[in-house]
């Protein structure tokens, strides 16, 4: 069977890798130039391909498969449609070549977190365990293996397409406008995201926010809805058991008992939205028949992942922590709000489409001072003034931003990048601007100057 591999990224690479080992006669089309060493990759393996475009030679195959982020607007897209060929992806097409159960983690934030969080626990319970997502892992390195679970990232994009993949725990984290670029509106990403339940096997739990409930259209679907204590719901549901939150404890009301699954204090990670993160974990791992004790025990020397709220230095009593993944509106407000202390945020980058009047309202009520940088620093300051915020400086590197942000801050105050865009203005991506923050904080730790000296 002949098949076009459409994108040579991450998961793209994987696909045609993976699709040469199992038989099919693979040619990959990349929009953009490959490197050298793809180049000897694909010719080593005997898959042909082609580069900085894509030509009608696409269509000379049985089957188009999409990797992670094509859209319908691509190119390749219209053109298998015109000639009537099939198109499968990511997810689908790997799905028949997956052994284990497989719990899928989706949201427009803490998605990561909380999926490291699932194969972390199953990890120290002794199961063989694969990860795979925004890790640097895709999905295709696992198919043709054995494991007993398989925890998956998944993304709207990939969501998008997919239609026959079975997930046996489905984890939405939460549900906040982004990628609208992609999608087109939040109505077609919410969409998305809630294929995640469709895709749910017959016996299969859903774990979901209360306040997304009417989003996901959960319906009859077995599982957990989570909450805070100070936010009961009115009526208990039949069918979902209830995840309840407090500052002291998580527990979980399921049979007619309450079952404490960990308490905060013990967590080590900031904020609130850790705090959920962890607790969606630790139910994916009670409806997995696991030992909710034993899991709960390993919670502790759980590391968080790189560029998410993530502590870097200290300096004369201020705190630097770098949030670059905080690429949305949303993630952002979560990481202010979430993190107790003073504020100064460096903000700014490539906007995804969304508006900014919402993370002017929490600047206002819980940051001293704003450092904007990128090409959404205009944008941002209107909403910022519009909100009644006037304390916030432009700068054009983040080096100045870092310096700023310093020079502003007091001791028992925090210096955090949390940007609320993309980096593609200024980085390759998110790592690449995290690493330069860390860079230039390590620096300043280390210096003898003092910042008012």
């Amino acid at each position: 069977m002949k098949i076009t591999v459409v994108g040579s990224g991450v998961s793209g690479k994987a696909l045609a890798l993976f699709a040469k080992n199992a038989g099919f006669d693979v040619f990959v089309t990349e929009q953009n130039k490959l490197d050298d060493d793809t180049k000897e990759l694909y010719d080593e393996n005997g898959i042909k391909w082609e580069e900085g475009g894509h030509t009608r030679g696409l269509l000379d195959c049985d089957l188009l498969v999409l990797s992670s982020g094509v859209s319908e607007k691509s190119i390749p897209v219209k053109m298998a449609r015109q000639e009537g060929l099939p198109l499968k992806g990511e997810l689908d097409f790997i799905y028949p070549y997956l052994s284990g159960k497989i719990i899928g983690v989706t949201g427009t934030n803490g998605k990561s977190t909380t999926a490291a969080l699932v194969h972390h626990l199953l990890t120290k319970l002794g199961y063989n365990a694969a990860l795979a997502g925004n890790f640097g892992i895709p999905l295709a390195n696992f198919a043709m293996k054995k494991f007993d679970y398989i925890v998956v990232e998944v993304s709207s994009f990939q969501l998008h397409w997919a239609t026959h993949f079975s997930f046996d725990i489905a984890i939405v984290t939460n549900i906040c406008p982004d990628h609208i670029d992609w999608h087109g509106s939040f109505e077609a990403y919410v969409k998305a995201k809630r294929r995640i339940i469709d895709l749910l096997a017959p016996d299969g739990y859903c774990i979901y926010r209360t306040k997304e409930e009417d989003l996901l259209q959960i319906g009859n679907r077995k599982g957990a809805r989570l909450y805070w204590s100070s936010n009961t719901p009115v009526h208990r549901n039949a069918v979902q058991d209830d995840l309840v939150l407090s500052n002291s404890e998580v527990v979980l009301m399921a049979n007619d008992h309450n079952l404490k699954l960990f308490s905060p204090t013990t967590l080590p990670l900031f904020g609130r939205h850790n705090v959920e993160n962890a607790a969606m974990a630790m139910a994916a791992v009670y409806y997995m028949g696991c030992d909710v004790n034993k899991a709960s025990k390993s919670l502790s020397d759980f590391m968080n992942l790189p560029h998410r709220c993530e502590r870097v230095g200290e300096k004369e009593g201020v705190l630097f922590i770098d949030d670059s993944k905080g690429t949305n509106v949303a993630s952002t407000i979560t990481a202010i709000t979430s993190i107790p202390g003073r504020k100064v945020v460096i903000l700014g980058g490539r906007g995804k489409g969304e508006q900014y009047d919402e993370l002017a309202k929490v600047v206002k009520e819980h940051v001293k001072a704003a450092v904007l940088l990128g090409e959404e620093k205009e944008a941002i300051s209107k909403a910022l003034e519009e909100a009644g915020f006037y304390n916030f400086y432009f700068v054009s590197s983040m080096e100045e931003a870092v310096s700023m942000a310093f020079k502003i801050a007091d001791q028992g105050e925090i210096v955090l990048l949390s940007p609320a865009c993309t980096s593609w203005d200024m980085y390759k991506n998110y790592h690449e601007r995290g690493m330069h923050f860390q860079k230039i904080v390590k620096e300043i730790v280390k210096a003898d100057t003092v910042k008012n000296g």
